[in-house]
Order: C-alpha cells, then sequence, then structure tokens
C-alpha cells in the first residue's frame, strides 16, 4: 500500500470480536426497537465497530485501546460526532501527542474537506497546540485551497488561526498569489480586506486604504465585469461612506468604464449608490449615460438615478424587478443638478 489512506482503510481488518484485547467487553447492538419500518443494511464491519464502540462510551472508557477505536469508526463515517466528540475526551485524558493528531486529521480531510466535524476536531487540536501550530494549520489550509478555492471551512479555519494563533506576515502576499491566478476568486478578495482590517501589521483600514484602491481600481478596469472588487471597493470605506463619494478615483472608474460602453453594470450600480447617498454628478456622467440609451421612443427620465435604473432594467434583465424597485425608492436628494 502507497499511500496513508490505503493504509487507514486496513483492508485486512481482523473482525475486533477475534481480537483478544477486546474480548472482555460486550458489545451493545444498536436499538432501532421492535418494528423498525425501515431497518438499515449496514455493512458487518460498520456494525460491529459501532457496537462495540457503545460498549466503551456506555462505560466512559478513555484508553489506549478505545482510542484506537475511535479511529476505526471515524474512517468508516467521519461524521459521527459523536465520536470525535469521544476522541478528544480520550486524548485529553491519554495526553496524546496531538502533532499526530493533526497528521491523523489530514489524512481523513483529503477526501472529506467539508466536513463539518473534521474542522471542528482540527481547531480544537490546534488551539490545544498554541501558537506552536500556526504555520502547520496555515500550510494544511493552503492545500486544501488549492483543491478548493472556494472551500469554506478551509477560509473560516484560516481565519481563526490567524486571529487565535498569528501568522499574519505572509498573509497579504497570499492574497495577491490567488488574486494573480484568479482574479475572479471573491474568497480571495474577501481574505485580502480580512487582512488589510485584521492584520496587526499594516496599521488597520485607514492606513492601507489608499494603496487598497489604486490595487482595486486596477483590477476592476482591467476586469469591469467582475463584481468581486467593486464590492472590494465599496468595502474600503466601511463606515464612512463620507470619503467614499468625495474620493474622486471612484466616481472616475465609474466614468472610464461607462466610457467603454461594455461591461458597466456595475460602474453604473456603484454611480447610483453614489448618487444616493448625496454625490453630484457632472454633465459628463449624464453624457455618458444618455449615450448607452439611443431609444428616441422611450427617453430617460432628467433624474439621472431614475435614468440609471432605467438603463439597468435592459442590461441586466435578471434584475429588473430590483431596478425597479430601487426607482421607486429614490430619494429626492439623488436628482442630479442640471
Amino acid at each position: 500500500m502507497n499511500s496513508d489512506e490505503e493504509e487507514e482503510r486496513q483492508p485486512e481488518r481482523l473482525p475486533i470480536s477475534r481480537r483478544p484485547e477486546w474480548a472482555d467487553v460486550t458489545p451493545i447492538p444498536q436499538n432501532d426497537g421492535p418494528n423498525p419500518l425501515v431497518p438499515i443494511a449496514y455493512k458487518e464491519d460498520f456494525r460491529e465497530t459501532m457496537d462495540y464502540f457503545r460498549a466503551v462510551y456506555r462505560a466512559d472508557e478513555r484508553s489506549p485501546r478505545a482510542l484506537e477505536l475511535t479511529k476505526e469508526a471515524i474512517l468508516l463515517n467521519p461524521g459521527n460526532y459523536t465520536v470525535w466528540h469521544f476522541r478528544r475526551q480520550i486524548l485529553e485524558v491519554l495526553n496524546a501527542d496531538l502533532h499526530d493528531e493533526l497528521a491523523f486529521v489530514g489524512r481523513i480531510a483529503k477526501s472529506n474537506s467539508k466536513n463539518y466535524q473534521i474542522w471542528h476536531h482540527r481547531r480544537w487540536v490546534a488551539e490545544k497546540l498554541g501558537t506552536d501550530a500556526s504555520n502547520k494549520e496555515l500550510e494544511f489550509t493552503k492545500k486544501i485551497l488549492a483543491l478548493d478555492a472556494k472551500n469554506y471551512h478551509a477560509w473560516s479555519h484560516r481565519q481563526w488561526v490567524l486571529t487565535a494563533l498569528g501568522g499574519w506576515e505572509d498573509e497579504l502576499d497570499y492574497c495577491k498569489k490567488l488574486l494573480e491566478e484568479d482574479i475572479f476568486n471573491n474568497s480571495a478578495w474577501n481574505q485580502r480586506h480580512f487582512v488589510i482590517s485584521r492584520s496587526p501589521l499594516h496599521g488597520g483600514l485607514r492606513v492601507m486604504r489608499d494603496s487598497e484602491v489604486s490595487y482595486t481600481v486596477e483590477a476592476i478596469l482591467t476586469n469591469p465585469e467582475n463584481e468581486s472588487p467593486w464590492r472590494y471597493l465599496r468595502g474600503l470605506y466601511l463606515d464612512d461612506t463620507e470619503s467614499w463619494i468625495n474620493d474622486p478615483r471612484i466616481s472616475s472608474v465609474c466614468l472610464k468604464v461607462l466610457s467603454t460602453k461594455s461591461n458597466y453594470v456595475f460602474a453604473l450600480s456603484t454611480l447610483l449608490d453614489l448618487i444616493c447617498h448625496g454625490f453630484q454628478p457632472s454633465d459628463e456622467f449624464r453624457e455618458a449615460i444618455y449615450a448607452l440609451h439611443a431609444s428616441e421612443s422611450e427617453p430617460l427620465d432628467s433624474d439621472l438615478g431614475k435614468a440609471i435604473c432605467h438603463v439597468l432594467k435592459y442590461i441586466d434583465p435578471m434584475r429588473a424587478n430590483y431596478w425597479l424597485w430601487r426607482k421607486s425608492k429614490l430619494p429626492l436628494r439623488a436628482v442630479s443638478s442640471q
């Protein structure tokens, strides 16, 4: 057998009932009641393992053999939260090597990377190990994300590791690398915002804002149809709407994209939000928007906010009703000056 997973499956399994070390244990069968409607046809190795597990669990036996039994049970069903919970109790009593436990969880996670119980258990182990586990956990999540860049569990675990155990030093570079590989990776954009706003190394959101706006504007101009940097750009002004409205780079990138007359849904949407929050667009914006809708039969409203909603209704038909609703909710201050 060449892989760790093949070793863990133990294909030449000896039944527990034939193992001398279990001779003193009476297995407890599953109780489905006297007349089960749909009895489950368990495989024999699973049925036997769980029967013995019930026995040690009821006896609260926290021993090396019980630990090994939980391993067998987990290999048969990695989603059994009771088995994972009991395994943690045993690990504590035995003062087991938790680095070995991380290796075990890593092997299980290869084919179960979206299993809640595995990630919960891994966090528990890492928390016990403390800061010494930081690098190992960050590398572990990198491997998972290399296979599935949107794995929520891996991202959540990674953020917990950074916050609880540290390891911020290379995280912004890691986000940059992921975005170079796939600029549409919304998870990497989210992580980038998490880093600049939470990392103790970068000074916080306001300190990083100027350089981040420049980085994001460049990403938008390269792929204006990519929603993620537009959302990220707004997130850079979290709880600071006034600065968002007054930063000329925000309205400028909208105008540049509108001038291309293609892939401008998010540019229009952003401009609409700016107007609704008090931004007063110049005639240059009005001309750019009116140039997008050259229909004599259905002229645009003189209210620029309503005109934007009208255009969006046609170029974004999947959300036509949403744009009609936005149009009906426009405040009076959204009216542009002539």
